[in-house]
């Protein structure tokens, strides 16, 4: 599937970080499996697997909000992978542009580009 050894965790997961290819904000951190990271090479859509719904899923298969893939690196240990993306609305499921919205005091840094009320209903 790789042309690089890599170092899925003792849950066959590897830590995944979305970039987006134009701004070099980073927009998300999810996990991939080796179905997810095969989807995504395939499709040129990013594809995780949810830890939570224990399930393999395209990013904006319910929002909309996709991710096309310009290119998949893999860092020096083959232990994370990082999404150079198109980001195509908000990464965000509470309706930010990125999941890295909040500084550690709480600060909202970042900006709201829709309504999760009205994408996930």
């Amino acid at each position: 599937m790789s042309d690089v050894d890599l170092a899925f965790d003792e849950q066959d997961l590897l830590p995944a970080v979305a970039q987006d290819a134009d701004t070099g904000e980073v927009v998300m951190l999810a996990y991939v499996s080796e179905a997810a990271l095969q989807q995504s090479r395939e499709t040129g859509y990013a594809h995780y697997y949810s830890r939570s719904r224990d399930e393999l899923w395209k990013k904006g298969a319910t929002s909309g909000h996709t991710q096309t893939i310009e290119e998949i690196r893999v860092d020096c240990d083959g232990d994370a992978i990082l999404y150079l993306v198109e980001q195509s609305g908000g990464a965000c499921h509470t309706g930010y542009e990125s999941c890295f919205h909040r500084t550690v005091d709480g600060e909202v840094v970042g900006e709201r580009v829709f309504d999760p009320d009205a994408v996930y209903e």
